[in-house]
């Protein structure tokens, strides 16, 4: 759902369908007089606030009977029009954090400073509130919010005759709209897809995590099926797209057709490379493992970077400790085999380890303890024509090493030492790593999208 918020603003301007689309979209008035000192803003820069909501009221109650209005997907969508970039940065919404003080407003009750789920927010408060939050959270300022609900999602995915995706495993889900998925290369529809990015227990660990990740892959394959010829190029399919959401869709009241076109002319200097997805650096919280707590410092040092236009653009990623640099080949996880062999003391880490690896969509071959001599570092082993594999791995690991076994085939074998330091904060997984240096994040470029299966 994040994505397809800065595709519609891009497209809703330039095709003379402003103001019969503009007027159908939902507006809602956010009051600032009370927030005291905001975050500094940057000229030229835009952020922007993207909710995936899961109000189950209206057209949306055949998805349940959750009472109030959540997050189901929260991001800030960072464009920088110098850059020529856009960053989408996602807020797991398992995260504890701390939640502000929020007055009453119109069916929300409102809310004292606590710690909490940050989706707390919203229903308490409604989006102003939200708001709100992710700003003292963040010091980012942010410019306007964008909220599309689960039959607006539905039907912009039909609007476009659907999304192409590479399901790598089957998968049935009955609590994500009974979906039911054969593997293979196929195109979903709205319903499928709505299933696909919401399904949690069906696929990979069942965390929020591991489902923001495949939320990515998404997203970029939507943008690419968006951008294409054929949906520019055809009024029909263009005007059916942007319809489709106008009334499932809700910003700010300061989110006017001028602005729009601001986003739209921003947004059309920039490329599919240029699209990249990052979630805020995290770990299991201390209180509870199925929450999730951001990882200091580098959740603050990510921030930082988008509060001062300081990210996207192609920023170089030195590899961190790879071994190999900056990786010259791309390779998609999930056509990458890890097995992962324990080389310390600790019990159940190479579960864990490969539990890790798994919710940053590598395939899991396989956990035991290694024989004969354990290497002093980390290491990931690789066999003929697999050493950008053995590399993508690597980059995972806080630390670590690559090195060539011709004795493997197409399945990487981690060792892991007694010098295991966790992995990297990064996006669609856990980080057991600590802090220290640069913010160190690792991202996915919309350009990555799984569409075509191997």
């Amino acid at each position: 759902m994040v994505s397809t918020g800065l595709v519609i603003l891009s497209l809703l301007t330039g095709y003379g369908v402003y103001f019969n689309i503009y007027n159908k979209i939902n507006q809602e008035q956010i009051d600032f007089d009370e927030w005291g000192d905001r975050p500094t803003r940057i000229d030229g820069v835009m952020n922007i606030m993207i909710i995936g909501s899961d109000v189950r009221s209206g057209a949306n109650s055949e998805y349940g009977d959750a009472e109030g209005e959540r997050p189901d997907v929260l991001a800030v969508a960072h464009i920088s029009p110098e850059k020529k970039s856009a960053t989408l940065v996602n807020i797991p919404r398992d995260s504890i954090v701390d939640l502000p003080q929020c007055e009453a407003k119109d069916d929300k009750p409102g809310q004292q400073a606590h710690t909490a789920m940050i989706g707390e927010a919203m229903n308490n408060g409604g989006v102003e509130c939200l708001w709100k939050t992710v700003e003292d959270l963040t010091d980012v300022h942010i410019d306007h919010f964008v909220s599309l609900d689960f039959t607006g999602f539905k039907e912009m995915v039909d609007a476009v005759g659907g999304v192409t995706m590479c399901i790598p495993e089957p998968i049935q889900d009955k609590n994500a709209g009974h979906l039911d998925l054969e593997a293979g290369e196929q195109k979903l529809n709205g319903e499928e897809a709505l299933g696909y990015v919401r399904s949690r227990k069906g696929q990979g660990d069942g965390s929020d995590l591991s489902r923001i990740s495949r939320q990515q892959d998404f997203m970029g394959a939507m943008l690419k099926t968006v951008m294409s010829g054929d949906v520019l190029s055809s009024p029909t399919t263009l005007n059916s797209f942007l319809g489709s959401v106008a009334d499932s869709l809700t910003t700010d009241d300061g989110l006017t057709v001028s602005t729009m076109g601001d986003i739209g002319v921003a947004m059309r200097e920039v490329d599919l490379d240029d699209v990249e997805f990052i979630t805020v650096p995290n770990g299991p919280h201390p209180a509870d493992a199925n929450r999730v707590a951001w990882s200091e410092p580098k959740a603050s040092q990510l921030w930082q970077q988008v509060a001062a236009d300081e990210i996207g653009g192609g920023s170089e990623d030195d590899g961190g400790g790879s071994g190999g640099g900056k990786e010259e080949e791309k390779v998609d996880p999930s056509g990458v085999s890890v097995e992962v062999l324990n080389g310390t003391s600790i019990p159940g880490l190479a579960n864990e380890v490969s539990t890790g690896l798994t919710t940053r969509g590598f395939q899991p071959a396989g956990t035991g303890n290694p024989t004969g001599q354990v290497p002093p570092e980390t290491t990931v082993y690789y066999g003929p024509g697999q050493k950008a594999a053995a590399e993508a791995v690597a980059k995972t690991f806080t630390n670590g090493t690559t090195e060539e076994n011709s004795a493997l085939g197409d399945t990487v074998q981690v060792i892991v030492s007694q010098d295991w330091d966790g992995f990297k904060a990064s996006g669609g997984g856990s980080s057991g790593g600590g802090g220290g240096g640069g913010a160190d994040i690792d991202s996915k470029s919309a350009s990555d999208a799984k569409v075509a299966c191997d």
